[in-house]
């Protein structure tokens, strides 16, 4: 019954982000499978923190819009998300909803949950709220070059704040819903960490291409916004951003594991 209601409930919310415009069809598809599980397996917590970031997230990408204006032709795609972001920002979050069937006595599928959560949530905010940055980000691996801003691999004071807070939010519901608060710095700071591993893969691994005729680097391939063919100019071809969020999440996941065996 539960995983039924978790099914019509995901149908819901799919349909109504598919006619706000924060999901095209193959988004949609895709968040009514992952919200079937987290929703259906997982139960309302589960749902709380997953809408959270939703939510939140959307929110932000429609917000701001004169201060972005000019970032999107160097991000691979726009606010509408497909079935690629859906699976990368909640593919191992899905993962760990599914583990919590097999093991619902267990906290680590919370765990893992919320950390994969709390990283994507930050890298999101990182993301869309960095922009008002009053100065250009510099370049995570040596932080002395300075990039234009939405470049990947760019950090700046106000977007790693936003990184911070995004994950807070994420930390603090998991923590109050288990009433479990140990659960709040370390969730934090697996999410922090897992933005900037983000920005790291930006910065080295993470296929960036380049449009001749704008003069300028970009995410997107195999047509740059203005329709010219963009060209590989550094990291692994395969390696695209919807893969990158995915390790986020994923590198939120293993620190959090990490410290918990440790201590």
């Amino acid at each position: 019954m539960q995983l039924l209601i978790g099914f019509i409930l995901a149908i819901i919310i799919a349909f109504l982000a598919y006619k706000a415009r924060s999901l095209n069809q193959s988004g949609a598809v895709a968040a009514a499978f992952t919200g079937t599980i987290i929703f259906g397996i997982g139960g309302w917590e589960w749902a709380i923190l997953l809408l959270t970031f939703f939510i939140t997230s959307s929110a932000l990408s429609r917000a701001f819009k004169k201060r972005k204006q000019g970032l999107d032709e160097k991000f691979s795609k726009g606010h509408e998300r497909d079935a690629g972001q859906v699976f990368g920002n909640g593919g191992v979050a899905t993962l760990f909803a599914a583990l919590h069937f097999f093991y619902p006595e267990s906290t680590l599928p919370w765990l893992g949950f919320a950390a994969a959560l709390a990283a994507v949530n930050a890298d999101t905010w990182a993301t869309e709220l960095g922009v008002l940055n009053p100065h250009p980000p510099r370049i995570i691996t040596n932080l002395k070059k300075i990039v234009e801003k939405g470049t990947s691999g760019g950090i700046s004071l106000i977007g790693t704040l936003a990184s911070l807070t995004g994950s807070a939010l994420i930390a603090f519901l998991a923590s109050l819903l288990t009433d479990n608060w140990s659960l709040f710095p370390l969730i934090t700071f697996c999410g922090l960490a897992g933005s900037l591993f983000d920005s790291f893969l930006g910065a080295t691994v993470q296929a960036m291409y380049f449009c001749p005729k704008d003069n300028k680097e970009t995410e997107k391939h195999p047509l740059h916004s203005c329709g010219t063919p963009t060209t590989l100019i550094r990291g692994w071809q395969w390696l695209d951003n919807d893969l990158v969020n995915f390790a986020c999440g994923a590198f939120g996941v293993i620190i959090a594991f990490s410290i918990i065996g440790i201590f």
